[in-house]
């Protein structure tokens, strides 16, 4: 079961205990926290994409978020159920994630750090960037739901120096997360979004001039060689009940000497072997892999999907993301590990699986262990 369908569910057996109080539940709802509506000059240039049908968002191709047999519809309380309160052995690692407490602000050069689940450090051309940060024990809204693994959230704000460029893929809530945007807002100097996220940031007290806000395609010169490129997804969004309110991405980070994918979540399709063709490949890829199903393998992918979509933006090497920190699916916890890396044998780019904050060289051999295997 995705996040959006789980979140109506609550809400609407919430809603139905009325003797707690319906006033309650509006406030709570009406937080800050779950955004408000795109309006004025942010909605006309939503209106303006081609990518925007009247009200929502959709891929370039549109697609069903989940499939929805018989059986799947007959068992949507139950799959509800399971994942709040069934069995959780095998999704979560029996002992605590290792990982590294890299000092972030001695780094020099250009270099990546992997902060767990799809959160990335970059250093490029002299810029500090900061991806989809999440530092909060829970990525959801609901306090007891998708719990950070033990030892997996080493790193908080003040962990980090002034952020150049602060770079959301969309608005879900692992990687769209309020409190360390908070946290984080006294150090970030621009926010890169797709199109309406950007509202998020406006409500939240960010000045109009440090968001930039585009749509697909988009290239935003940030001078001395650093290019950003705003890339399509096959996703969705969404932070309640409003179905694809705003733009999802992937983004490309571009230098006279490196070329960085990060793919943001999403299916896979063919505008892969598209973004792979128009870049000429890249030196390194950040690949979602993990919180999968094959009901909604539509908008995520399956490890020997991450396998091909790297082939196909023709990487060089590749580091999965979207996992080892969240328990978002009902696979076992290391199995997008254990997947990706079998079906990364025979492939041309080099598989690379640092812990949490084990830093990464673009130049160079590094040799990372399988950490993930116990």
């Amino acid at each position: 079961m995705n996040r959006r369908n789980f979140i109506r569910n609550f809400l609407v057996g919430a809603a139905g205990l009325t003797a707690l109080g319906g006033g309650g539940i509006f406030y709570y709802v009406n937080r800050p926290e779950f955004g408000r509506k795109p309006s004025d000059t942010r909605l006309e240039k939503m209106l303006a994409s081609p990518h925007y049908f009247g009200d929502h968002f959709e891929c370039l191709t549109p697609v069903q978020i989940m499939s929805q047999t018989e059986g799947e519809r007959e068992n949507r309380f139950v799959a509800t159920w399971k994942f709040l309160f069934g069995d959780k052995t095998g999704l979560v690692p029996p002992k605590p994630i290792p990982s590294v407490k890299t000092d972030l602000n001695s780094l020099d050069g250009d270099c990546a750090v992997w902060l767990g689940h799809s959160s990335i450090y970059l250093q490029l051309a002299g810029r500090k960037i900061l991806l989809d940060p999440v530092f909060s024990s829970y990525a959801s809204p609901i306090f007891f739901v998708n719990r950070a693994f033990d030892g997996s959230n080493v790193y908080s704000a003040a962990d980090f120096p002034a952020i150049d460029i602060l770079a959301i893929t969309h608005d879900h809530w692992d990687h769209l997360d309020y409190p360390s945007i908070m946290s984080l807002k006294p150090k970030i100097k621009t926010v890169l979004c797709p199109l309406g996220v950007g509202e998020y940031f406006e409500q939240w007290g960010f000045d109009t001039d440090k968001i930039i806000e585009d749509d697909w395609d988009a290239v935003i010169d940030f001078g001395h060689g650093l290019t950003a490129h705003i890339l399509p997804s096959q996703h969705f969004s969404g932070r309640l009940l409003t179905k694809n309110p705003t733009e999802w991405c992937a983004f490309a980070f571009v230098t006279p000497a490196r070329k960085i994918f990060c793919s943001g979540d999403g299916g896979y399709s063919e505008h892969f072997s598209d973004i792979g063709k128009k870049f000429g490949g890249f030196d390194l890829a950040f690949m979602e892999n993990g919180q999968y199903n094959q009901a909604w393998h539509a908008i995520h992918l399956l490890p020997d999907e991450t396998a091909q979509a790297s082939v196909d933006i023709r990487a060089r090497k590749v580091v999965p993301i979207h996992a080892g920190k969240f328990a978002l699916a009902r696979h076992e916890w290391n199995a997008p590990y254990k997947d990706l890396l079998a079906n990364s044998v025979d492939k041309d780019y080099e598989l690379l699986t640092p812990q949490i904050g084990e830093v990464i060289r673009f130049d160079g051999e590094q040799t990372f262990s399988e950490w993930f295997n116990f």
